[in-house]
């Protein structure tokens, strides 16, 4: 009978007194609703395992785990409950399950996911911050605390993390304004000149894309988000690859095609099954070595590998990264005999050395060519000369090889001096020969002690209209050192670049906008710009919309917005007007720059904060601290608290 009561498991005075009808209800969770919390708390536990997150994600990354974490006592609570889960909870619970699976899925992404992609994309990864702040939030819309007997303070830090989550919706943590400039600049570009190579080189430094090691794991990472999208979103792909590709020869690595890469060593792939000890893979080729040498370092490589990447210049470990003492390599025997022996016992047949005769021979013949081609620069015939220059040029293009060659067969004195030349076009091949040169960091530094600067500039103001441009480009590459900024500052190279960037063709204007912007992180050059009259050029570049050079100008403007002289030269009404403008209708890095610069102006000129107030800039910055970007909050909170310390505050 319903309601009945009885003794189960009786005779020994120990069994349960249970109402019949309600045996269901025992006096814990269930074992479903146990594994759903467990399967949530090992979520949130793997997470915390994850830290090597991407440069522009890594702060909403590591926000993200922490608020995640906060789940946990709630959780602990419910798994202790002494009666089942109430229905409502568990489908809260179980929705809570799906998103955390969605934060898992983007944190691993973060995590070891294409760097240039996360770089390129960043607005479209945080949508997908966004959308798992919703789910989350959306998954405990209806979870009833009091139902569960939640304890106080366990409720009031998941309303902590729910609020916190409302606050980041929308938000972006953006890259910096340089990282941000790069990467416009690189995609940006539709000409097949080698002339963005110093900004590839500070790209991949800073998406710590300079070794062999890094870029192998990026091109897994590259290989898998092509797969991933199956077609979808080609351009952007190809554009991704291109960048890569650029990496590797900046790292001296061969070219190859990234999606032909293989992911698995090809030892491995011949023989996967086998377990190959991690110490006989070279770090360079992850292949099993077969002429194990040690460097400064401490580290061993393939005696090839090892070698070719100290003869493109390089002077640091592959792996450590550490600048090495000295560039002397030793056999390691004894590695060498582990590695015969295992081979041996597994009957695993190592990779064999092809004969390398034809190569040398090669290598020797392309020597003498670079050699043949140097001497033919200080020939009297000026056709010669124009026609080695010519090949000097193009052999420099793509080789990071040919331009340590080129420099150390002596290649760079002879084109400096042919840059004085009155012929148009040996000046053009010269110049441009020399922009490819040095992208390589140590030649930029013999370019420069050569006397190449000053020519260059001479170039600048009387060239073609190529050579110009190349000059230009030239002047960034080698300002990328502190002391060639200098140089180019006090070599009068600034006026003929702001001349270039009011009176060039597109690509000039870009050429002198990156220049400039380069040089003017040097504050005696910031004066030097203002002086010659940068200001004019850049405010036409805002108005003029064809060219889609905002954020080129607006990044240039914030540097010298921090200089008095350059705060008195922009500090124009009708300017304020423009910034106000660019924070009401403009992309998010527009708006984030554009107050960057009044916050700025205002905090050394009130007069500047009353006018942006008179162009209606107060509610655009209320908005902001909302949906804005973080550093565009940050920068709009800032800029309205000294609004209210100014007068006529509405």
């Amino acid at each position: 009978m319903e309601g009945q009561i009885v003794i189960e498991g009786g005779g020994g005075g120990g069994g349960e007194i249970m109402e019949k009808g309600n045996i269901s209800n025992v006096s814990s969770i269930t074992q479903e609703e146990s594994d759903v919390i467990q399967f949530l708390m090992d979520v949130i536990e793997s997470v915390g395992s994850f830290g090597d997150y991407r440069r522009t994600q890594k702060k909403e990354c590591f926000n993200l785990v922490r608020r995640m974490k906060l789940l946990v006592p709630l959780l602990e609570e419910i798994r202790e409950l002494d009666t089942p889960i109430p229905d409502k909870a568990f489908t809260c619970l179980r929705n809570l399950k799906k998103a955390l699976i969605s934060a898992k899925k983007l944190l691993k992404n973060c995590n070891d996911g294409s760097k240039i992609y996360l770089a390129f994309e960043s607005e479209v990864v945080m949508g997908r911050f966004h959308a798992v702040y919703d789910t989350v939030n959306r998954a405990l819309d209806d979870m009833s605390f009091e139902d569960l007997g939640i304890s106080d303070e366990v409720k009031e830090q998941v309303e902590l993390m729910r609020v916190q989550l409302k606050r980041a919706k929308r938000r972006t943590d953006t890259q910096d304004i340089e990282l941000a400039m790069d990467m416009m600049v690189v995609f940006s570009k539709k000409d097949d000149r080698n002339a963005d190579s110093a900004i590839i080189e500070r790209l991949a430094n800073k998406l710590d894309l300079h070794t062999i090691l890094d870029l192998k794991a990026e091109t897994i990472a590259v290989r898998k988000l092509v797969k991933e999208r199956g077609g979808q979103n080609a351009e952007s792909t190809q554009q991704i690859i291109d960048l890569l590709s650029k990496f590797k020869q900046i790292a001296g690595i061969e070219e190859s095609n990234v999606l032909d890469d293989p992911v698995l060593p090809k030892s491995l792939e011949k023989c996967p099954s086998l377990l190959i000890p991690h110490e006989f893979l070279c770090p360079i080729t992850l292949e099993v070595m077969t002429d194990p040498v040690i460097i400064a370092s401490g580290q061993t490589y393939e005696r090839d590998s090892i070698k070719k990447w100290l003869d493109s210049n390089h002077r640091t470990c592959p792996k450590t990264r550490q600048t090495l003492v000295h560039l002397s390599i030793a056999p390691n025997y004894a590695l060498r005999n582990l590695i015969l022996q295992w081979s041996e016992k597994n009957n695993f047949e190592l990779p064999k050395k092809e004969a390398c005769t034809d190569s040398d021979s090669s290598s020797t013949e392309h020597k003498e060519e670079i050699s043949s081609l140097v001497k033919k620069l200080s020939s009297n015939d000026l056709d010669v000369q124009r026609k080695a220059s010519m090949k000097i040029r193009m052999l420099s293009k793509e080789n990071p090889d040919n331009r340590i060659l080129i420099a150390s067969s002596g290649g760079i004195p002879p084109l400096v001096h042919l840059l004085l030349y009155p012929d148009s076009k040996i000046q053009e091949h010269a110049v441009t020969a020399l922009l490819n040169l040095s992208i390589d960091e140590g030649n930029k530094r013999i370019i420069a002690r050569e006397g190449a600067i000053p020519a260059i500039i001479e170039v600048l103001q009387n060239g073609t209209i190529e050579a110009k441009e190349n000059s230009a480009a030239a002047l960034f590459s080698l300002s990328m050192l502190d002391e060639n900024k200098v140089s180019v500052g006090s070599s009068n190279g600034i006026p003929p670049l702001v001349d270039l960037l009011q009176h060039g063709t597109i690509r000039g204007k870009k050429d002198a906008a990156t220049a400039l912007f380069n040089l003017s992180l040097n504050q005696s050059n910031k004066a030097r710009a203002i002086d010659a009259g940068i200001v004019t050029p850049l405010l036409q570049l805002l108005k003029d919309k064809n060219l889609g050079m905002f954020d080129e100008a607006l990044s240039i403007l914030l540097l010298l917005a921090s200089h008095p002289e350059g705060r008195n030269a922009i500090g124009q009404l009708s300017f304020i007007e423009t910034l106000v403008d660019f924070i009401r209708d403009g992309t998010p890095k527009n708006k984030e720059c554009a107050t960057s610069v009044l916050l700025e102006l205002g905090l050394n000129n009130s007069s500047f904060i009353l006018a942006a107030l008179q162009y209606g800039v107060y509610d655009h910055l209320i908005e902001m601290t909302r949906n804005g970007t973080n550093r565009a909050q940050r920068k709009a909170n800032s800029l309205l608290q000294h609004m209210s310390k100014c007068e006529h505050i509405p």
